[in-house]
């Protein structure tokens, strides 16, 4: 999307209210905090209201029709924990947490306690990563991710009775760190109703992995989601991977959705949909092979013709020469779009 077609968007969305009282469809989507990329850590334009804590995050996205929300809950006093859950049952909405997973024992206190902090809010769930990075880009050797899937399993192992304890659900998002089988490896040796994974729906294409069969694949292990769309395109070094208003990607998302819903009737659809550049995958590059040597070269060839069968279109979304109100109307663009798609299309 070059600046041109931004603005006719901007221009298109400028007329809609960013806090109408909701869509009148029937709305199966929550927000995970992502969603408001820009918005949470940027200074505000005039008419955007703040999402910077979860109180604010709930009425900006009860505003627009959404049913539950995912972000961070630990940290907030006692009056506002009670102050959120109260506002969130009165919606009929719900609320999920995220949280980081202890490192080391003398870290199992902070955890224990931001679990209890968090389902005082009324979170049954709390999403985690194993790690914040992208597996591409943080390990130079094999020996750094070997490293990093034992680190990994003793954090897990340490969590793992703390959820059983206070009887909370750990999601693991598959964070462009797991390939499935990895991920699937570790659930199966924990083997825990407390912990399972946060499925993010377009998160292992950057590992060369075909979208649907990820979700066929942890489909039975998941306790939540992050729902998305994608959008393709091809690069000198591999390719191109961005968020799209849901309908506008690649995604089987009737497909995707009639599989979670097969597995886990009761599972959370929970929007990510992030507005930013298009991603860079250099799966082209040695570096990008650092810890996926043993992959065939079939997945790659897959992925490539993939990459190649669904190109977008138009161009990739780039938000790079909008100014940051024009961002943040975009986003805003972005939400709403995603959230007719779903209430027309996701019931």
């Amino acid at each position: 999307m070059n600046r041109r077609d931004a603005l006719k968007v901007l221009a298109l969305s400028a007329v809609l209210p960013c806090s109408a009282s909701g869509p009148a469809q029937r709305q199966p989507l929550g927000l995970v905090i992502h969603s408001y990329w820009i918005r949470r850590d940027r200074p505000l334009a005039p008419e955007f209201g703040s999402v910077s804590d979860p109180l604010q995050f709930v009425e900006a996205a009860a505003a627009v029709g959404a049913v539950g929300v995912q972000t961070k809950l630990s940290g907030l006093v006692a009056t506002s924990r009670a102050k959120l859950r109260d506002t969130v049952e009165q919606r009929k909405m719900y609320v999920e947490g995220t949280i980081t997973l202890p490192k080391v024992e003398s870290d199992v206190a902070r955890f224990e306690s931001e679990v209890v902090s968090s389902k005082q809010t009324g979170a049954k769930v709390l999403r985690t990563v194993c790690m914040s990075g992208r597996r591409y880009e943080v390990f130079t050797s094999a020996e750094q991710f070997r490293q990093f899937a034992e680190q990994s399993r003793k954090s897990l192992t340490l969590a793992e009775p703390i959820a059983a304890k206070h009887r909370v659900r750990l999601a693991v998002e598959n964070h462009k760190d797991w390939r499935t089988d990895e991920m699937l490896g570790w659930l199966t040796r924990l083997s825990s109703e407390h912990i399972g994974a946060c499925l993010d729906t377009g998160n292992s294409i950057a590992l060369l992995e075909e979208p649907h069969a990820v979700v066929e694949a942890l489909a039975p292990w998941t306790i939540t989601t992050h729902l998305k769309d994608m959008a393709v395109a091809e690069a000198d070094d591999g390719f191109l991977l961005s968020e799209v208003p849901l309908g506008e990607g690649f995604l089987d998302l009737k497909r995707i959705v009639a599989t979670l819903r097969k597995a886990q009737p009761d599972v959370k659809l929970n929007l990510e949909m992030i507005t930013r550049d298009p991603l860079r995958i250099p799966c082209l590059t040695p570096k990008y092979w650092t810890t996926l040597g043993g992959l065939p070269a079939s997945e790659l060839a897959c992925m490539l013709a993939c990459v190649r069968r669904n190109k977008h279109p138009q161009p990739l979304p780039t938000i790079t020469p909008l100014s940051h109100a024009q961002q943040l109307r975009l986003e805003a663009d972005h939400i709403a779009r995603c959230l007719k798609f779903a209430s027309e299309n996701l019931i």
